[in-house]
């Protein structure tokens, strides 16, 4: 059917249009489709990365309830050398740093707390990691270590816990016989630890233990 004048024009504005714009057009939808794929193979990768991550950390629980150290270990190992980049690396390494302390290799256990205040894959993961750590240099109690602890406390709190690093400051402290700059930041953490209501009670009982220690709280 022939067109009438009106479509015939539409069309020939369409074509000059089309004509013009074309390769812009063109590759615009190929960029998107690129970002489409991309995209969709990021999300395979993550859930394959995720799938795998899992079942290593299976056999890492099944090796902690064995009481199988080195296995646990090794598992933690693999975990950040595989898939650094999961949750479960994170979790595996502060697990793992708990029984290298347990079993009195402090030095390993400042590696795997190391690592996961370096490379945990969120801020919770990093601030365990990080609070961790610092306890365990605490314990320490080299200059050395006490340097590493508090470059460590001097960083910003990670948001919701900051009554944890004021308490780790009261730590740090306390180990050098500091009583009354101990004190101070043992209050402030009560303070702040007694405005957030998410902290167990078992966080609070501690502190307290620890206030008063140095005199408690202040009336």
């Amino acid at each position: 059917m022939p067109l009438d004048l009106e479509e015939q024009e539409q069309l020939d504005q369409f074509k000059a249009f089309w004509q013009k714009y074309r390769n812009l057009i063109t590759g615009i939808l190929t960029a998107a489709l690129l970002i489409y794929a991309a995209y969709s193979g990021f999300q395979w990768w993550r859930n394959s990365q995720a799938a795998q991550a899992s079942q290593l950390y299976d056999t890492m629980v099944i090796a902690i309830s064995k009481g199988d150290k080195e296995q646990t270990l090794r598992a933690a190992d693999d975990l950040q050398k595989q898939f650094g980049r999961t949750p479960y690396a994170s979790m595996s390494s502060l697990v793992a740093a708990k029984i290298a302390s347990d079993a009195g290799d402090a030095p390993k256990a400042i590696e795997y707390l190391r690592w996961t205040a370096k490379n945990a894959s969120n801020d919770a993961y990093a601030a365990l990691g990080k609070l961790r750590l610092a306890s365990q240099l605490i314990e320490q109690g080299t200059e050395k270590d006490f340097t590493e602890a508090d470059a460590i406390l001097k960083e910003t709190p990670i948001k919701g816990f900051e009554a944890l690093w004021l308490e780790r400051r009261g730590d740090w402290y306390l180990a050098q016989k500091k009583i009354s700059d101990a004190r101070n930041s043992y209050q402030d953490a009560w303070k702040k630890l007694d405005q957030s209501k998410e902290f167990p009670e078992e966080a609070r009982r501690l502190l307290k233990v620890k206030l008063d220690a140095v005199g408690g709280i202040a009336q």
